[in-house]
């Protein structure tokens, strides 16, 4: 299973990665929790590293300027940085979460499971682990689109600007984007799997696992692109001078952004975010089963 998202998909992609590993491990007898965790970490590394040109197009897009005035396709690799310094730790915070999450909602539950179980854990785990991906995406977006040109010129300022609550802008919107991802893709996702298996009279495949995983979270993607570029508005604006912020809460930024550009507007960067969701499941995947090969053979979870 794979339940991506948002370098700034990010912190989002290796989230969504993460939980349809987490998701994955409850379905069947998994690695050992460390050594998923850090499996997990090595592969949303990798998602956000070999996938960070398209999501720095895709802040792009989103922002009030414009593609070509944040600087179209050129330093696309701006942010690598800190998008990849998040990943790992974003991860750690997204397994424990939800790890524990689960098993407090089952005993609660008498046992019993249900998807809502999983998805709810998921949400848990969504907040935990944002309080790393918003402060990453805010150094990270800021950079993709020229705001700063150094990792350390990114944290300063904003630090000296904002404080520490500097680096949460759009923490609010970010975890109202997660948690219904978390929901529309789990339900999705067994259902598409629980028709394959039906169709072909037998238990899905990991890879067709992974394939039904990758098409949930670019509907779920698609469908919550709105919150995306409200969130990528809050944080690029955090920039700016108390005065002089146009958008300062989800409702607000959304009404804003369809009172000025249109409905349309809310949708940008779809291509580029659905695209990501889709093609980093599959990267997940195979970096995570790699990840976990080599780790199991230093005889560390013997």
């Amino acid at each position: 299973v794979w339940r991506a998202s948002t370098a700034s998909q990010r912190r989002e992609g290796l989230g969504r990665a993460a939980a349809a590993l987490a998701r994955a491990m409850s379905d069947a007898k998994g690695p050992p929790f460390t050594l998923a965790l850090f499996a997990g970490g090595c592969a949303g590394t990798s998602v956000d590293v070999a996938l960070h040109p398209l999501d720095t197009v895709r802040t792009r897009l989103q922002s009030q300027e414009g593609f070509w005035k944040s600087g179209g396709f050129k330093g696309v690799y701006r942010g690598l940085f800190s998008a990849a310094l998040g990943s790992a730790p974003g991860a750690a915070f997204f397994f424990s979460t939800y790890e524990t999450m689960k098993k407090v909602i089952r005993a609660n539950a008498g046992g019993q499971e249900h998807w809502t179980h999983h998805s709810g854990a998921s949400a848990c785990g969504e907040v935990a682990a944002c309080l790393i991906r918003v402060p990453t995406a805010v150094v990270t977006q800021n950079m993709q689109v020229g705001h700063y040109n150094s990792f350390t010129e990114a944290v300063a300022t904003t630090y000296q600007k904002r404080g520490f609550l500097g680096f949460y802008a759009g923490y609010g919107t970010t975890v109202f984007r997660e948690i219904p991802f978390a929901f529309i893709q789990f339900p999705l996702y067994e259902s598409f799997k629980k028709a394959w298996a039906s169709f072909q009279g037998s238990e899905t495949s990991a890879i067709q696992g992974a394939s039904c995983g990758s098409i949930a979270g670019a509907i779920a993607g698609a469908a919550t692109t709105p919150l995306d570029v409200a969130k990528t508005r809050i944080v690029l604006d955090s920039k700016k001078e108390p005065d002089a912020r146009q958008y300062t809460g989800t409702v607000n930024t959304l009404s804003t952004i369809v009172k000025e550009e249109g409905v349309a507007a809310l949708f940008k960067g779809i291509g580029p975010r659905v695209t990501w969701i889709t093609i980093g499941g599959f990267i997940f995947f195979g970096a995570y089963e790699k990840s976990t090969e080599l780790l199991r053979k230093t005889k560390l979870w013997d």
